[in-house]
């Protein structure tokens, strides 16, 4: 081998490998009606999933995959999964598709296909009184004495990380441990997507206030499935628009998103 053919050898070996997102073998939904089962990853998020007092998955998610599998024939089988492993998750055939409030951004787009949108939500954030008192923007958080905190994997650290990218920024693996740190007084503010800064606010009034009024974002949240599914995404995709039609998608919405007559199937 002469030097010319080692050098080009050794680069190929250097070379990282290019990776490129799964694609589907064939139709999702062919092999979901096979099947019989509907297999639908989700993260618990308040509330779009969330355990009832038995134990039971609830929630918007939930009602809108419980739906979309009866109008399919299929039974309904969630798959909680952490939410910073969900897209790996599908990418590896763990399951059909991600029905769990995930927000449509350009970086999600890379690996997955989304369908169209059935729910919008945004991106607010929830302070604490006494850390940070009369604070009314989020420019009024883009220091670096400022704590945020937000789950790990979420939109809501994009938000942050663009909006207010001198605040110092604690990630956790779910709400319940972000909120605990606000309540406790160790971050100046909660954020999340709506309508989990509201409900935070109303539940500890003494505590905690909504700095803004709106939400910073507004997003996009639709299903997820492995790329090149053209025919599951028709199928997605009209379903979607049957629901939104018949006022499925909005009632579902207005219950989980609107009211809190389900809060007392969570709480003690």
């Amino acid at each position: 081998m002469n030097r010319r053919h080692l050098l080009l050898a050794t680069a190929a070996l250097a070379a990282p490998a290019l990776i490129r997102p799964a694609t589907a073998a064939g139709s999702m939904i062919d092999e979901v009606k096979s099947r019989g089962v509907l297999r639908a990853g989700c993260a618990t998020f308040v509330p779009w999933a969330m355990r009832d007092k038995q134990g039971a998955l609830i929630g918007f998610e939930i009602d809108v995959a419980t739906r979309l599998a009866a109008d399919l024939g299929v039974k309904y089988e969630p798959v909680p999964t952490a939410w910073d492993g969900i897209i790996p998750a599908l990418l590896a055939g763990n399951f059909d598709v991600i029905i769990g409030g995930m927000t449509v951004t350009p970086a999600r787009e890379q690996s997955v296909d989304f369908t169209e949108a059935y729910s919008f939500t945004g991106v607010h954030m929830v302070a604490n009184k006494k850390v940070a008192p009369g604070l009314t923007s989020a420019e009024a958080f883009n220091k670096p004495t400022i704590t945020l905190v937000a789950r790990r994997g979420t939109n809501a650290v994009t938000v942050i990380q663009t909006l207010m990218p001198l605040a110092t920024l604690r990630q956790f693996d779910d709400d319940a441990q972000a909120l605990q740190e606000l309540l406790n007084g160790n971050a100046a503010a909660w954020v999340t997507s709506t309508p989990k800064p509201a409900f935070a606010a109303i539940d500890n009034a003494d505590t905690l206030y909504l700095p803004v009024a709106k939400p910073m974002v507004a997003q996009r949240d639709a299903m997820a499935i492995r790329k090149g599914d053209a025919a599951s995404m028709k199928v997605l995709n009209d379903w979607i628009a049957a629901r939104k039609a018949d006022g499925f998608l909005a009632d579902r919405f207005s219950t989980w998103f609107e009211k809190r007559e389900w809060l007392k199937q969570v709480q003690g």
